[in-house]
């Protein structure tokens, strides 16, 4: 059996192995199980953080998420899981309340999904929610302003956080780039996660909804910390190892 307090190249390379198929560990299980020190796991994960990884967290370290593509190539993958998962969050709408939904492909899938019959206020920062959302005759449509940006496909300066703030949403449907229960939901643009702050204040319900890539994981900036997400709506196969975790947060996991 490899000695790995003496390898240490080979000790970080089983780390990342792990977080590779875990998306996460714990410095106190990779120390008893490689035979060395918390500490000298700590040492292990600042240098494979270095290197861009993972991040470090509180009693050990999340996979690094590479950044996101522009929305318009994001469309065309995982479509299936997306329109599934879009399809049981459209469920959780009840009619009449106000809700805001975020830019992004699920969340522009589930904007399909919502029964045409439901009366709703519905808020977004999406252009292209907001022409899915016109067609459906009983809603009414609210369209924050202010510049485009490209790559998210929304309205995220200060004009639309200056009009969320005047807004009180009984759900908020948030888009994310990845989210463990040890660093909440982050994303990799500033002004997007700044934006995505701003909604979350004034929302009674965040819900976020996620393919099974981007849990757990990590990006560069936080939106939200787990405990102020409510619920999560995810891949069956992608919540159970991590049931207890984000329960321990409050949050109601819905599985599709």
């Amino acid at each position: 059996m490899l000695d790995y307090a003496a390898f240490p190249e080979q000790r970080q390379s089983l780390i990342y192995q792990i977080l590779q198929e875990n998306g996460r560990v714990i410095c106190s299980e990779l120390a008893s199980r490689l035979g060395v020190s918390e500490h000298t796991i700590r040492r292990d994960l600042h240098e494979l953080s270095k290197e861009g990884v993972c991040k470090k967290v509180y009693g050990g370290a999340v996979i690094s998420l590479p950044e996101s593509e522009d929305i318009t190539l994001r469309k065309t993958k995982d479509t299936a899981k997306k329109n599934s998962i879009a399809q049981r969050c459209a469920r959780l709408v009840k009619s009449g309340s106000c809700i805001f939904i975020d830019t992004g492909t699920t969340n522009l899938a589930m904007a399909e999904a919502l029964p045409a019959e439901l009366a709703l206020t519905v808020v977004t920062n999406s252009p292209e929610i907001a022409a899915v959302l016109l067609k459906k005759p009983l809603y009414d449509v609210i369209i924050l302003g202010g510049q485009v940006q490209r790559s998210s496909g929304g309205s995220v300066g200060t004009a639309a956080i200056s009009q969320v703030k005047g807004i009180l949403f009984d759900q908020g449907f948030i888009g994310g780039c990845a989210m463990a229960p040890e660093s909440g939901l982050t994303g990799f643009d500033y002004a997007d996660c700044e934006f995505k702050k701003a909604v979350i204040k004034q929302c009674n319900e965040t819900i976020v909804a996620l393919t099974s890539d981007k849990i757990p994981a990590v990006a560069r900036y936080v939106v939200a910390q787990s405990s102020e997400i409510d619920v999560i709506v995810v891949e069956e196969n992608s919540s159970k190892q991590y049931d207890t975790a984000f329960q321990e947060h409050d949050i109601r996991i819905y599985t599709v």
